[in-house]
């Protein structure tokens, strides 16, 4: 185990990855074929999997400092590029528009049917998954799309109606600057542009979580300021755990890409200390290794290091 001289946590070493895309699934109901990255080390066995949803506008190409990160120490990450990405310039007035976030569900279902298809198509990974052991992990509009696979409650802002979309096949998950409660507290702007934001339940959600948000997150969405998107760890029962990135803004420092526009906050130890965390609770939650996450939680107990806090419940 290296420790990082910036954050004082440690990690495993890394391993070279192979990346493919785009690896294309049929999907009539969504007007586009599902389009597929899947990245993966290039040596291991049983590898866990990370199911992973990118943020509003986005695309399968986005989030390298994390998706490289995890799988260059021992995960397959699968992620897709979804339909509010700009590359599909879904038009204002079509009507898929309200139902983009119900898309993004779809589209993480639709991966785990056919991950066996999908595995098949990388060089050499065929036999080395383990399809038992999935986190689902999702940044901004995607932590929600992650939320809903592990029980999650969002009121349909066309129908009224509010249904149960978790998946069984997915253990765990991890939410990165994401929307907290809805009601009174969302702006007009919420209402408008994210109506499925409106009534959000996390009382059913029972799988263990990690939430990470940075105290200095502004988003327009809301009027409750930083703390909205630590609220998917307040609002939800036991077994989850806080990251809590000092001055990070929307963008944590720069998880969506490097040198990516979105980024107001580019910081790479705050960057480095998400890459840690993260990995260390993948670890930890699949049943790899404990040890680097009870690191992570006797260094950031408390407000002593400069970086950030991990709290648990």
């Amino acid at each position: 185990m290296a420790i990082n001289q910036t954050t004082g946590l440690t990690g495993p070493p890394s391993t070279p990855i192979i990346s493919v895309k785009p690896l294309m699934l049929p999907a009539p109901w969504r007007g586009e074929d599902l389009h597929v990255r899947i990245s993966a080390p290039v040596t291991g066995a049983n590898l866990p999997i990370v199911l992973f949803a990118h943020g509003f506008g986005s695309n399968l190409d986005g989030y390298a400092p994390l998706v490289d990160h995890w799988a260059s120490h021992g995960f397959v990450v699968a992620q897709a590029t979804h339909l509010d990405s700009k590359r599909f310039n879904v038009a204002a007035d079509d009507p898929r528009k309200p139902h983009m976030w119900r898309y993004r569900v779809q589209d993480m279902k639709r991966i785990l049917d056919e991950l066996d298809t999908l595995v098949a198509s990388v060089p050499g990974l065929a036999g080395r998954v383990d399809h038992s052991r999935i986190v689902a992990a999702g940044h901004s509009f995607g932590g929600q799309t992650a939320g809903i696979l592990v029980g999650l409650r969002v009121t349909d802002p066309v129908t009224g109606v509010t249904e149960d979309l978790s998946d069984s096949r997915v253990m765990a998950t991890i939410q990165l600057a994401t929307a907290g409660e809805g009601g009174a507290n969302l702006s007009p702007l919420a209402l408008e542009v994210a109506p499925w934001l409106r009534d959000q339940d996390f009382s059913h959600i029972t799988a263990p979580g990690l939430v990470v948000a940075g105290d200095k997150d502004e988003l327009p969405l809301s009027t409750t300021g930083p703390s909205w998107t630590s609220e998917p760890y307040t609002l939800s029962r036991g077994n989850k755990s806080l990251l809590t990135v000092y001055g990070g803004q929307h963008s944590l420092g720069g998880i969506p890409g490097y040198d990516a526009a979105e980024t107001t906050d580019e910081n790479p130890d705050r960057v480095a200390l998400v890459q840690q965390v993260t990995l260390a609770y993948l670890r930890h939650i699949t049943g790899t290794n404990d040890t680097d996450w009870e690191t992570a939680r006797t260094v950031l107990a408390g407000d002593s290091h400069a970086l950030g806090r991990l709290e648990s419940k």
